[in-house]
């Protein structure tokens, strides 16, 4: 396979393509495959991503820095990403996942992203890797101030509209105490994901954006 446009894009060339080979190799087509670069990778971008933050933004407290960082470092960034590099052309995949639509499943994207990185730090080193990382994180990490301002249900709307997902659908549970004291209980489900989770607040816009929040944590974006 002629990783020549993948490799432009990254502005890195392989010394071992095998090992650009086996980032791009998913379980289903062979046991030597991208899992254990995914690991790596991970973590070498939660770190990179973090120092950027840090020098970028001197004045921001820990709390908006991971803020920021959970909205560069997620699925949907990362299948952006990886649809920027045309991933989905190069992976190797068994003939079911291929079936399945593997090459455009979110998961496996992102997954093989990190493994990119990973495969990069091996082959040349970790300065490579964080190279790679920049190009890769130029715009968004300049463009990234603006989800400090944004609400917890906008954040989630935009998401999944950007996985061309049905938006989430709010129900008032239940609503306790005296109506100048009351407290509600907000459910907040994704149906396309079968996911459902409540939260409560003292008005129905709080508890709402709570529930909105609690969401997010579990999509593992906030």
């Amino acid at each position: 396979m002629n990783f020549k446009a993948l490799e432009n894009k990254i502005q890195y060339t392989f010394n071992d393509t095998k090992l650009l080979t086996i980032a791009l190799t998913h379980r289903s087509y062979s046991r030597n495959n991208y899992e254990r670069l995914e690991f790596l990778g991970d973590s070498l971008l939660d770190y990179n991503i973090s120092l950027e933050l840090y020098y970028l933004y001197p004045d921001l407290s820990e709390g908006e820095l991971s803020k920021l960082r959970s909205a560069l470092v997620n699925e949907q960034t990362l299948v952006e990403i990886a649809n920027y590099l045309e991933i989905g052309n190069y992976l190797l995949l068994g003939d079911g996942e291929i079936k399945n639509n593997g090459r455009n499943r979110p998961s496996i994207l992102a997954d093989v992203v990190e493994a990119l990185i990973a495969a990069v730090s091996i082959d040349g080193s970790v300065y490579a890797a964080q190279t790679v990382i920049k190009l890769l994180y130029k715009e968004r990490l300049h463009n990234v101030l603006s989800y400090l301002n944004k609400d917890s249900k906008s954040l989630l709307q935009e998401y999944l509209q950007a996985r061309k997902l049905e938006v989430p659908i709010y129900n008032i549970i239940e609503s306790t105490g005296p109506l100048h004291d009351a407290l509600f209980t907000i459910e907040c489900e994704i149906r396309e994901l079968n996911i459902k989770v409540t939260a409560t607040g003292k008005t129905k816009k709080e508890s709402s954006q709570n529930a909105a929040t609690k969401m997010l944590q579990k999509l593992g974006i906030k």
